[in-house]
């Protein structure tokens, strides 16, 4: 137990040691003790780094034990603590159980529970909170195999390399990323054409009608990320819908990138041909 209250003004320094992992029995431990987060970045940045220890496991499933003694999550917080909640129990819980919840964080979780339609699995105490896991049984010992939404056929039509203006062009128009082996076969597809022609690339990237479900978006978080550290001279999306548009500003604060969304094509090619103007100039 970390016994030290500490407010979200900047991003948490001690992210990892609140962050445990019980390998012989699949757990998790995340303790959010005394935390306090008072708005979205400083969830985002815990929820950011979750995913990256998770990632650096080689495991796909874990049972999730979280801490809530002395949490606070102020209301500003709490639509990004939901939803990076969400989706993180989405692609890689087998369970989760919270313990000591104050009353009103109880009444949070409780409320969203019933909206979103599963179980808070609160307890009082540690013990009790372990007890449960460990009833549960533990699947997903190797990757699931996931049925793919996309054939590579269908993924090249929606890629075009433009040589002379140095941008991959990629239609996400209408795509649904149902799950974490839709968006592998998207990026393996991409990084491949990178790969091939040995080169940056500005990204335009259209969104319009683009879904991506919750079970995917640690994945195409992940892969987007590493994408465009490997591969990007700068990365500009438009006609993104509401949802999915609110998720990557909310990634792009905790993760410091400009999220660079424009409402038409026009907009987004024009701001590219600013990002290469001030490349140019800094050479």
């Amino acid at each position: 137990m970390i016994d030290t209250t500490q407010s979200s003004g900047a991003v948490p320094v001690d992210m990892d040691r609140r962050i445990v992992f019980h390998p012989a029995d699949r757990i998790m431990e995340v303790d959010f003790s005394g935390f306090h987060f008072d708005d979205s970045k400083v969830v985002n940045a815990f929820y950011d780094r979750i995913e990256e220890r998770i990632q650096d496991t080689g495991k796909d499933a874990w049972f999730f034990l979280v801490n809530l003694s002395g949490t606070r999550i102020d209301p500003p917080a709490w639509v990004a603590y939901s939803r990076r909640g969400k989706a993180l129990n989405l692609a890689h819980s087998m369970g989760s159980v919270r313990f000591d919840a104050a009353p009103e964080t109880a009444e949070q979780i409780s409320r969203a529970a019933d909206t979103e339609n599963f179980d808070p699995n609160l307890f009082a105490d540690r013990d009790s909170a372990v007890a449960r896991l460990k009833s549960l049984p533990v699947v997903h010992h190797e990757k699931p195999v996931l049925k793919p939404s996309h054939t590579r056929q269908g993924i090249a039509a929606r890629v075009r390399f433009d040589e002379a203006r140095i941008i991959m062009d990629v239609d996400f128009s209408n795509v649904v990323f149902q799950h974490s082996r839709d968006v592998d076969d998207v990026y393996d597809y991409l990084e491949e054409g990178i790969k091939q022609r040995d080169r940056r690339w500005f990204f335009l990237v259209n969104l319009n009608g683009c879904q991506i479900m919750p079970a995917a978006w640690v994945r195409y978080a992940y892969r987007g990320k590493r994408l465009n550290i490997a591969g990007s001279l700068g990365s500009v999306r438009y006609a993104a819908g509401s949802e999915t548009e609110e998720v990557i500003r909310q990634r792009a604060e905790s993760q410091g990138f400009r999220p660079n969304i424009r409402n038409t094509r026009q907009e987004a090619l024009a701001l590219i041909e600013e990002m290469r103007t001030e490349l140019l100039q800094d050479r």
